[in-house]
């Protein structure tokens, strides 16, 4: 396993986590869905400013997973009421987890995933939990291979299509 930095993002890394957000879920998602969607949620969720009041946002938190300074994975997670949907005190939410393509394969979200877990078990969390695209066949086995279970779905509107993400949790 290659050997990774995790580094939390302020307000300085907006540029680069705007640049890598987008390439990162244009990378993953725009063969999967229609263009006009995924442009529609990127200009909307995936900008300096929206992103610049995610970092500040209290009860949140971004970090970048790097390999010899080179950006390789990011996540952002949120503590009680920033979560977007459970909102329980006793719980950590994984909003995001995304591996540039260079990296696949390396291990990196499975890093990031257990930076998460250490950071929920120091602020001694009963569980962590996740919500995952129902359609996202390879994300949903590798949170399950890492020990997540699927306890419920909601909403997700990508542009115009509403879809269903399916809520994953893990015990601590």
């Amino acid at each position: 396993m290659l050997p990774v930095t995790f580094t939390k993002l302020t307000l300085t890394d907006v540029k680069a986590l705007t640049l890598f957000s987008n390439i990162t879920f244009f990378d993953a998602f725009y063969h999967l869905n229609k263009p006009e969607d995924i442009l529609a949620y990127a200009d909307k969720f995936l900008n300096e400013e929206k992103l610049s009041a995610e970092i500040a946002k209290p009860n949140s938190a971004f970090y970048f997973a790097q390999i010899d300074g080179e950006i390789a994975g990011y996540t952002k997670i949120n503590f009680a009421e920033a979560q977007s949907d459970i909102k329980d005190p006793a719980s950590l939410e994984i909003e995001r987890v995304y591996v540039s393509k260079h990296h696949q394969g390396k291990q990196i979200g499975a890093q990031l995933l257990n930076h998460a877990v250490q950071i929920a078990r120091k602020a001694n969390l009963q569980y962590i939990w996740l919500g995952v695209w129902e359609q996202n066949h390879r994300a949903v086995k590798f949170y399950q291979q890492n020990g997540f279970e699927v306890f419920g779905s909601h909403d997700f509107l990508l542009g115009s299509d509403l879809q269903t993400d399916l809520l994953m949790r893990k015990s601590l």
